[in-house]
């Protein structure tokens, strides 16, 4: 079990939210699942960016962003989701609310740019994003898009995310509810006695492209991938689906839960990330079909794929074995499969944190990871440096907000989130993955680095000694820290 600790400097309302896995009696779990403490620079994002990753895939949608264009800019595109047909969700719409509009309002504003846009782009439904000064004002953001869902003939859905109200997990509830407005609005085609929807599959660099197949070979249609490369049709059939597959709980274990009640559609929660969660899950899915020919083929399936990849699997292992890997991740589910995914390259997993998520979640983690491993929840910046240099981490592996955070720490990075451009899921994806680890922590160019931050650490102390009455032991301190970097 993981026990609190003061590894950490930290604020001391953080310290319960940073624990070491250790061999003790009970259960300590880690404080999470709360709003950010004051003043701790957390890396977590708002309600609206929450609301904004998980709806902003559908790809013929026109996503209109209520607020000022800070807002729009903010979660422009930042999803790295590829479409095999309309790119519509790639251009940000904002109402640019400006001064003038937050004393009048700007019902009005937004009622002429829906019309606008349903104009110019004839999209089969716009979806309005409420940012914290529609809430602060009071704009009626469902009256006026009833109004424009009426005048235009067209589901305008109103999607409650002002930034304030809560946290990134609030704003994943808010795209489900916008979500719920779409399914069952059409009876779809079926094409196969076997359906699935592949719920919490953003098609980040291409991904569903790598799994979908798998599944289509075991004779199993695909209705949707919710959100990544979905239209507004698949989206409204989904419902004639047996079974969901759910990959980022944190996201749409909601939707998953309400479409059980709903449709009756029981789910399962799955990972198509690394060789071990992904044969699980092409196991598991034909296991609950019940079809003998469908566990040959998944069986076949999963040992030809692994044929093509483990020569190279096992070569690049030889050149991790032993390294260390720091996670930080949006939600446990990405977590929790990432440290499988070391595990079979060999490598040791020492820092695992994550934005979202939840008591049971951190207990999962605990017992996956060896002891001796941090666990924290909604770090900030300056404890996840102090992280990295005492866990001595060769690899961190976080989304875009964290990289320039390892590169100062000198250590090897991995974008695993939006901004990635190669995939990462199936067992193709997990062959890139191993390539990404290889070449990032093997680069020379992190010994140069190291040396350089040590140089300048210790230049800065030289500097601050001869100040006179500077007090200069933090400065030390911090030396010897980044010194320890290098044993």
């Amino acid at each position: 079990m993981p026990e609190m600790t003061n590894f950490v400097t930290t604020l001391e309302e953080r310290q319960p939210y940073i624990a070491l896995k250790q061999k003790v009696k009970g259960e300590t779990l880690l404080a999470c699942d709360n709003t950010s403490i004051a003043g701790a620079m957390s890396q977590r994002a708002c309600v609206y960016s929450g609301a904004r990753v998980a709806l902003n895939p559908v790809t013929d949608a026109v996503h209109l962003v209520h607020g000022p264009i800070g807002c729009a800019s903010y979660t422009w595109d930042i999803r790295g989701s590829k479409s095999s047909g309309k790119e519509t969700y790639r251009t940000s719409f904002s109402t640019d609310m400006k001064e003038i509009d937050v004393v009048f309002g700007g019902e009005k504003k937004l009622a002429r740019a829906i019309d606008e846009l349903v104009d110019l782009y004839k999209p089969p439904v716009v979806f309005v994003y409420s940012t914290c000064i529609v809430g602060i004002i009071g704009d009626d953001l469902e009256a006026v898009c009833k109004a424009a869902s009426e005048k235009n003939g067209i589901p305008v859905i109103p999607v409650k995310s002002e930034g304030f109200k809560g946290t990134k997990s609030d704003g994943y509830k808010a795209a489900c509810e916008a979500l719920k407005v779409l399914i069952g609005t059409k009876e779809g085609n079926i094409r196969s006695p076997y359906r699935i929807n592949l719920i919490g599959e953003f098609n980040v660099a291409g991904d569903v492209w790598l799994v979908k197949p798998l599944f289509e070979e075991m004779r199993i249609q695909v209705v949707t991938s919710l959100t990544g490369d979905s239209t507004v049709q698949s989206i409204s059939e989904c419902h004639r689906a047996q079974l969901n597959l759910v990959q980022c709980t944190g996201s749409m274990t909601t939707l998953a839960k309400w479409m059980k009640e709903e449709y009756g559609i029981p789910f399962r929660k799955v990972s198509y990330f690394g060789i071990e969660d992904l044969s699980t899950a092409l196991r598991e899915t034909a296991e609950f079909f019940g079809s003998e020919e469908m566990n040959q083929k998944a069986e076949e399936i999963i040992a030809r794929e692994t044929a093509k990849i483990m020569p190279d699997i096992r070569r690049i292992r030889s050149r991790l074995e032993g390294k260390r890997a720091a996670i930080y991740m949006g939600g446990a589910a990405k977590a929790l499969t990432l440290i499988k995914g070391f595990r079979e390259l060999g490598m040791e997993v020492v820092i695992i944190g994550t934005q979202t998520g939840k008591k049971d979640d951190y207990l999962q983690i605990s017992y996956e990871v060896k002891d001796g491993t941090v666990i924290v929840d909604d770090a900030n910046p300056l404890e996840l440096a102090e992280l990295l240099v005492k866990q001595k981490a060769d690899l961190m592996v976080a989304g875009v907000k964290e990289r320039f955070l390892a590169y100062k720490t000198g250590v090897a990075f991995c974008d695993f989130n939006h901004d990635r451009v190669v995939e990462f899921e199936g067992f193709e994806g997990f062959l890139n993955f191993a390539r990404e680890m290889d070449s990032s922590i093997n680069s020379p160019v992190w010994k140069a680095a190291k040396s350089n931050i040590k140089d300048s650490v210790d230049n800065q102390a030289i500097k601050v000694q001869k100040v006179p009455g500077t007090h200069i032991e933090n400065v030390q301190e911090d030396a010897a820290i980044i010194r320890g970097m290098e044993a």
